[in-house]
């Protein structure tokens, strides 16, 4: 593997570790300011002052970020069996190809097989520097896998088997293996505020904001970078 992989893939590890941690709700505070380190870029893509006016992100942040993304791999894109690979690291013990699968179509919002540094900084304006809406819009598009604006079971079971996929069979306690299916009965019992089988986005917000765990997790990612 060349110098460029080594380095890029460090880089890309850093952001999928953040990004699971924001998913579980488990991000710790004090841990992610360390990892970007703050210096200047000595080139910048020509559409950096665009971005800045797309995202949240000062021009010093996005310079970072560019720097880490793609001054690492000039390639500056990340196709799914990369990402994939990445996020393996951190699930020896499971097989975590599913869910991020879903993840990786989640930032791949024009559907072209790759992850741009745009996509990249769209996605993480949203989830670092969004409104409480804005998050949780983007975690409603997460689990709504074929993107026809309302979650069913079988969607969120996909969603959930990905994850105990990816956890493994060797946690303790063990899982059992309903546990899947009476997570995702618990979620629509929660959610599904009018009965008729399905979640759209006004109930999951709507349930979401009452979820005081689901709240402190948001806000934990206020002051990332």
């Amino acid at each position: 593997m060349s110098q460029c992989r080594k380095r890029c893939k460090r880089q890309l590890t850093k952001v999928v570790r953040y990004l699971y941690h924001f998913l579980m709700g488990t991000l710790p505070q004090d841990s992610v300011e360390d990892d970007f380190e703050l210096s200047t870029v000595c080139h910048r893509p020509e559409s950096m002052d665009k971005l800045q006016e797309q995202t949240k992100f000062t021009k010093k942040e996005l310079q970072v970020l560019y720097r880490g993304f793609k001054n690492e791999c000039p390639c500056g894109v990340v196709n799914e069996e990369n990402f994939k690979t990445i996020y393996s690291q951190f699930f020896p013990q499971g097989d975590s190809s599913m869910y991020a699968h879903f993840l990786f179509e989640a930032f791949d919002t024009d559907k072209n097989g790759s992850i741009s540094f745009e996509d990249f900084v769209f996605g993480l304006s949203i989830i670092l520097r969004g409104t409480i809406n804005d998050r949780l819009n983007w975690a409603f598009n997460l689990y709504d896998l074929n993107k026809d604006g309302c979650i069913t079971k079988e969607e969120m079971l996909d969603i959930m088997r990905s994850i105990y996929d990816m956890m493994g069979k060797y946690t303790y306690p063990t899982m059992q293996d309903d546990a899947p299916r009476d997570h995702v009965e618990s979620f629509f019992q929660k959610m599904d505020r009018n009965k008729d089988g399905v979640v759209t986005i006004d109930e999951f917000i709507e349930s979401c904001k009452k979820d005081e765990n689901i709240m402190q997790s948001m806000q934990l990612f206020d002051n990332v970078i």
